[in-house]
C-alpha cells in the first residue's frame, strides 16, 4: 500500500497579493496622509514664492469648508432623501473651487481691469483701520462715497479682511462660499414651500448651472446678491407655509439687497405681495386669523413703500412714478450700451438704442433675458460659452413644456410657484433694457434660481413611467412540458369568508 501523503501546509500568499491587500486595509489613510502632505508642500511654496494675497487662500479653503461641514451634515440630517450630506458637500466643494477661473478671468484675462480689484483696495484700507482703531472714542471713517451701492460692498470687504486678512484670492473664496449659502437657501425654499416639486432635479441644476457657479464666485455685488435673495426666499418660503422666523429672514435679507440693488428688492417685495394674497388659507381660522392678515398685509405694503423711496434716492431720481422708471432705465441702457459685446446697437443720431416697456413684448424681454446671447450673437470665447449654457436652458424648457403647462393652475394653487413667476416676469420686464450680452449674463444669475423652479415642476401623473415589478426569481412561467408556477387564485364567491382569515377575523 501507498503511504498516506502528509498534509499539505497551507500556500503563503504571494508577495503582490499581499501587497494589495496591504493597500486595501490601510488605503484610505495612506491617501489621507498624501494629501496631508502635498498641502503642507504646497503651502510651503506658496509661502516661500507668493505673498499673502495668493497662499492666505490656503488659509481660507479649509477654514470654509470646516465651517460649513458640520452645517450641512444638519441639513441632510433632517432631509429624507438619500446621499443630500454628499450632493451639498459635492456643491460647496465646486463653488469654492470656481473661485479660482472666476479669479483669473478678472485678474490675467482682463489684466486687473474689474471691479474686484477696486474692492480689494479700499477694503485691505478699511481692514487695517478696523484693525488698528480705538473704538472707545468712537468709528470715524470716510468711504469717499455713499454707503448704498458699491460702498456697502467696500464695508462687506473690509470686515472679511479684518477676519481673515487681506488677501485677494481668499476673499474670492468668502464671497463664492456666501453665494452658496444662497443657493442653499433657495433650494431649502423650494422643498418649504413646494415639496411635491423634483427636489433631487432642482438641486442638480441650482447648485451645478455653470452660470450659478462662475459669477456669484468674485469679490462684489453678485456673491451678496446671492446669499442676500436666498435669504429673503427662504422667508418667503416660511411665511407661505406658516413657519416661524419667516419675517426675521424676510426682513434681513430685503436690507442686504436694498444696500447694494434696491430696484431688485422693489421686484421681490411685488412677488412676495402676489404669493401672499393668493396664498391657502388654513382649514381652522382663529379668531386673530383676519387681523394677523391684514397686519401683514400691511407690513407688507408700507416696505414695498419704503423700497420705491429707496429706489428713487439710489437712482437720484424725483418721485416714484411712471417718469421716474423711464428715467431710471433709459439711464441703464445709455450705460450698457458700450462695449464688444452689445446687442442692440444705437442709431447714428441717438444717445441709446430706443426700448420699450409695452407688456406685449413681455414674452421677448424673457427670451431676451433668459436665453440670449444666441451662439451666432457671440463675439468672443466667453459670450460663446455662455451661449451654449443658454441654447441647453432652452432645449431644457422646450423638453419640459408638459410640466410648463401646468403652471397657470400651480399659480392659484402654489403660492411659492406665483412668487417666482411674479419674480422672473418683472425681472425680465426691468432688466431687458441691458444691451451688454457680457453684463446681462452676469446680472441674470440674480433671476436663475427662481427661474428653475419651472423645470422643477412635477410632470403630470398620465405621464410618468409606470415602474414594472420583476418576476419573483422563484416563480415559472408554463413551460412546454407543461410545468408551470402557481396559477391565478381561484375567484372568491360574494359574501364569502376571506381564507386567509379565521372566523373570529384574526389572520391566521
Amino acid at each position: 500500500m501507498a503511504a498516506t501523503p502528509a498534509a499539505r501546509r497551507p500556500r503563503r500568499p504571494r508577495p503582490a497579493a499581499r501587497l494589495r491587500a496591504a493597500l486595501r486595509r490601510g488605503g484610505p489613510s495612506a491617501l489621507a496622509w498624501a494629501g496631508v502632505l502635498g498641502y503642507v508642500t504646497v503651502f510651503v511654496l506658496a509661502m516661500v514664492h507668493t505673498t499673502y494675497d495668493t497662499w492666505g487662500a490656503l488659509l481660507v479653503a479649509p477654514a470654509l469648508m470646516a465651517i460649513g461641514t458640520p452645517v450641512l451634515a444638519r441639513v441632510a440630517a433632517a432631509n429624507p432623501e438619500r446621499g443630500v450630506f454628499k450632493l451639498l458637500m459635492v456643491a460647496m466643494a465646486a463653488k469654492l473651487a470656481c473661485a479660482f477661473p472666476r479669479y483669473l478671468m478678472a485678474f490675467v484675462l482682463y489684466g486687473g481691469a474689474a471691479d474686484a480689484k477696486m474692492y480689494d483696495q479700499k477694503g485691505s484700507e478699511l481692514a487695517r483701520y478696523l484693525t488698528t482703531a480705538d473704538f472707545s472714542t468712537g468709528l470715524h471713517y470716510d468711504l469717499g462715497m455713499k454707503v448704498a451701492g458699491t460702498g456697502f460692498v467696500i464695508i462687506v470687504t473690509g470686515v472679511v479682511y479684518a477676519v481673515t486678512g487681506p488677501t485677494l484670492v481668499g476673499g474670492f473664496l468668502v464671497f463664492s462660499w456666501l453665494g452658496f449659502w444662497g443657493l442653499l437657501f433657495f433650494w431649502r425654499a423650494l422643498q418649504i414651500a413646494f415639496p411635491e416639486a423634483d427636489s433631487r432635479r432642482y438641486a442638480k441644476l441650482v447648485f451645478f448651472l455653470p452660470s450659478l457657479l462662475f459669477w456669484p464666485s468674485s469679490i462684489g455685488k453678485d456673491a451678496w446678491m446671492m446669499f442676500c435673495l436666498g435669504l429673503t426666499t427662504y422667508g418667503v418660503a416660511r411665511l407661505l407655509d406658516r413657519r416661524f422666523g419667516a419675517f426675521a429672514c424676510i426682513a434681513l435679507g430685503s436690507l442686504g439687497t436694498a444696500m447694494v440693488r434696491p430696484h431688485v428688492t422693489v421686484l421681490a417685495g411685488a412677488g412676495l405681495s402676489v404669493a401672499y394674497l393668493l396664498r391657502q388659507r388654513p382649514r381652522q381660522v382663529s379668531a386673530l386669523g383676519p387681523l394677523r392678515t391684514v397686519l401683514t398685509a400691511a407690513v407688507l405694503a408700507a416696505g414695498v413703500m419704503l423700497m420705491l423711496q429707496q429706489v428713487s434716492t439710489f437712482f437720484g431720481t424725483s418721485g416714484t412714478g411712471g417718469d421716474a422708471v423711464n428715467q431710471v432705465l433709459s439711464e441703464t441702457s445709455r450705460r450698457t450700451s458700450q462695449g464688444d459685446s452689445v446687442i442692440n446697437a444705437a442709431a447714428a443720431d441717438e444717445p441709446a438704442p430706443g426700448f420699450s416697456l409695452n407688456p406685449v413684448k413681455l414674452p421677448m424681454s424673457v427670451v431676451s433675458v433668459l436665453f440670449r446671447p444666441f451662439p451666432f450673437e457671440a463675439s468672443n470665447v466667453q459670450n460663446l460659452i455662455q451661449s451654449v449654457e443658454c441654447f441647453a436652458l432652452l432645449v431644457m424648457f422646450v423638453r419640459a413644456w408638459p410640466q410648463l403647462a401646468r403652471v397657470p393652475r400651480l399659480f392659484v394653487q402654489r403660492s411659492y410657484v406665483a412668487f417666482s413667476v411674479v419674480y422672473t416676469l418683472l425681472f425680465c420686464w426691468a432688466f431687458s433694457t441691458i444691451n451688454n450680452m457680457g453684463i446681462l449674463s452676469r446680472e441674470r444669475v440674480q433671476v436663475l434660481p427662481l427661474v428653475l423652479v419651472l423645470l422643477a415642476v412635477p410632470r403630470p401623473a398620465a405621464d410618468r413611467p409606470v415602474r414594472r415589478r420583476r418576476r419573483p426569481p422563484g416563480r415559472a412561467r408554463p413551460g412546454p412540458l407543461g410545468a408551470a408556477g402557481p396559477g391565478p387564485e381561484p375567484p372568491v364567491a360574494v359574501g364569502a369568508p376571506d381564507p386567509s382569515r379565521t372566523q373570529g377575523g384574526s389572520t391566521s
